[in-house]
């Protein structure tokens, strides 16, 4: 078990399983929670990025992710949930790789990963949303 700060505690119990890259509980207490819909590889323009191309909109997801934690003063070692959803299981290597570029890997964030048969446009490989929390 390891704080990140007074309100927020990373726990992996060891009656659970290991994790890779993530914890099994996120506690959290005062402070403000902040939701953040599901991100696609659309840059700011507008514009898809990364057609056919995993790792690129996976960069662009996360990157987006970074923008809408920076709107409300936050980044991503505030980030306790991740929800992912990919339309191919095999990327998920490239998915891991990606992520542990952004998040605190000394205290993931607790995760969902889910594959999908498709998201709300076919050229969309992967889709992400987060939670994040902010001490008082």
């Amino acid at each position: 078990m390891s704080d990140q700060s007074a309100q927020t505690r990373f726990i992996n119990p060891s009656t659970l399983p290991g994790t890779a890259g993530y914890s099994h509980v996120v506690e959290v207490t005062g402070g403000r929670t902040i939701h953040i819909s599901g991100q696609v590889a659309i840059n700011a323009a507008g514009e898809i990025v990364g057609r056919d191309d995993f790792r690129a909109q996976t960069q662009q997801v996360f990157e987006n992710i970074k923008a809408a934690l920076a709107s409300v003063g936050a980044d991503f070692t505030h980030v306790i949930k991740l929800n992912m959803y990919v339309v191919d299981m095999t990327q998920v290597p490239i998915l891991r790789e990606v992520r542990d570029r952004y998040v605190n890997t000394q205290n993931p964030p607790a995760s969902t990963l889910v594959e999908i048969r498709r998201l709300v446009r076919e050229e969309f490989l992967v889709e992400i949303e987060a939670t994040a929390h902010l001490p008082a």
